[in-house]
């Protein structure tokens, strides 16, 4: 039983990055920028750009950039 167990374990050890957060830069009816973690599915909600960032600080500094407003 445990040949199978243990490399069950490293294979979800090693796909588990695959798995990892991915963060949106988003605008609301407010015309605001923001950044969130999960894609949204309300249409008053639009996603600046198609691209999802591996962390919130990347996503953070973007906003600058991809928003006319000052975040």
């Amino acid at each position: 039983m445990t040949k199978y167990v243990l490399p069950l374990a490293l294979l979800i050890g090693a796909t588990a990055p695959a798995f990892a957060a991915e963060y949106f830069i988003v605008r609301g009816p407010d015309q605001k920028c923001k950044v969130v973690q999960t894609r949204p599915t309300d249409k008053t909600i639009t996603v600046i750009g198609d691209k999802a960032y591996v962390s919130e600080a990347e996503a953070q500094k973007q906003v600058a950039v991809v928003c006319k407003d000052k975040h």
